[in-house]
């Protein structure tokens, strides 16, 4: 059965509540594509199968339910746990955490706001909001409104084009693949850059 079928058969058996459902999903399990769910929800509600603002209401709490499971990870690994985990990873340096840990500290609040736009950080973002134990009122007003403006886009696109929707997930998915090509760039700098930091073997027995 593909997403696509999957998600008719939610929103057949529950509605617009699916629809929250299959987003809350698609937080804790990135490779369920939103830009999929979320324009063909809207061209149900086109058809008049639910309500347009049902859809909007429901596939947000769903993106906030998503979010919040997350952040309760992130919370209950707890700084110390994350940094002796990360500190594990090859390449990686305590250094490297509390870099990123401070980064976190200064711009939280906008990567847990744009972060909700961007395709796998949208839910990766949750987990280190829950580790710096960002005020739980805070990550939720970003979240919603993060999440509302991203899902009203998509949805209201699909009620748009009605039977064309599929033609948001094919320009999304572009947008996707980009993201994660970047991240995938990056991800190869730092591992290069860090590789040629390295000391040789030869080095580092010599005495000093």
């Amino acid at each position: 059965m593909s997403v696509i079928d999957w998600v008719n058969g939610l929103m057949d058996t529950l509605g617009a509540p699916g629809a929250g459902v299959a987003i809350a999903l698609e937080n804790l399990f990135p490779p369920i594509p939103s830009e999929a769910i979320l324009p063909l929800a809207g061209f149900a509600a086109s058809t008049g199968r639910m309500s347009l603002v049902a859809v909007l209401l429901w596939t947000t709490a769903g993106s906030v339910t998503g979010a919040l499971a997350l952040y309760g990870v992130g919370a209950l690994l707890g700084r110390d746990r994350t940094v002796a985990l990360a500190a594990r990873l090859p390449l990686v340096k305590v250094a490297d955490i509390e870099r990123t840990e401070a980064w976190f500290l200064r711009h939280g609040t906008k990567a847990v706001f744009f972060g909700r736009m961007i395709p796998v950080f949208r839910s990766l973002v949750s987990v280190p909001a829950g580790v710096e134990r960002m005020p739980l009122p805070v990550f939720l007003a970003l979240t919603t409104l993060g999440s509302a403006l991203w899902n009203t886009a998509f949805v209201l696109a699909g009620h748009t084009l009605g039977a064309n929707w599929a033609q948001v997930t094919d320009v999304v998915s572009a947008y996707s693949k980009a993201v994660l090509g970047a991240a995938a760039l990056a991800i190869v700098a730092f591992v290069a850059l860090r590789l040629r930091r390295r000391p040789s073997s030869t080095e580092a027995s010599e005495p000093s």
